[in-house]
């Protein structure tokens, strides 16, 4: 069984939790190296997705994420805004109107959504950005679809995967965006860009997990 819209509705509603539970830590992440916005423009950011989804309840997965890329977009300050809201859409189109997205269809939406960050930021894995995180993400999620993992498996794999890799931004030199001004002192913090998508993405795991039921695996076959 895939996942469909109350899939997406539960991953937005939990994100939405994990940025007002996480908002503190993310200012703080972002005092370090940035500008001190960063929770407070996500926390702010997903109470306008939950609002707008409210308002106009979505058929499908893929248009709850487009909603929630337009919600974002508006009102996300800073560069997250732009960035999440691309990678919103570029899931949203990649997923079109389907309602039960299989493991290669949610893999092919991560690495969409990656490829819109990549675009739209102009970041590669090293610059000590989101990427970092979404990257080994995206590559997480297509092993386990070859190596016949379900769609929960998918997600799990690619949260652990972004967290693994928010976390190896903490050395790193920053090459991109306001903390790369910072330069060798931007070293010994993490990217609070990539500490968000790894929240992000294991909302999304956890989402899976809810609506697949207990009998989930979440784990590669043997």
């Amino acid at each position: 069984m895939g996942l469909g819209v109350d899939w997406a509705l539960d991953w937005i509603r939990l994100s939405a939790k994990a940025m007002a539970e996480h908002r503190t830590e993310l200012i703080e992440l972002d005092r370090a190296i940035g500008d001190s916005d960063h929770g407070e423009n996500m926390d702010r950011g997903f109470q306008a997705v939950l609002q707008k989804l409210e308002e106009t309840p979505p058929e499908t997965a893929g248009a709850a994420l487009k909603a929630a890329a337009m919600a974002l977009m508006s009102k996300v300050g800073g560069a997250a805004g732009p960035l999440y809201g691309t990678a919103y859409l570029r899931a949203a189109t990649s997923l079109g109107d389907a309602t039960d997205i299989d493991p290669a269809a949610m893999a092919a939406a991560l690495a969409a959504a990656r490829d819109g960050v990549v675009a739209r930021g102009k970041a590669e894995p090293g610059d000590k950005t989101m990427v970092d995180a979404w990257t080994p993400a995206v590559a997480a999620a297509a092993t386990t679809v070859e190596n016949g993992g379900d769609v929960v498996s998918v997600l799990e794999k690619a949260a652990e995967a972004a967290e693994a890799g928010a976390a190896a931004t903490d050395p790193l030199v920053a090459r991109k965006g306001r903390a790369s001004y910072l330069g060798e002192r931007s070293a010994g913090h993490r990217d609070p860009g990539a500490a968000s998508t790894a929240l992000l993405l294991r909302a999304a795991a956890e989402a899976a997990r809810g609506v697949a039921g207990p009998g989930a695996s979440g784990a590669d076959p043997s």
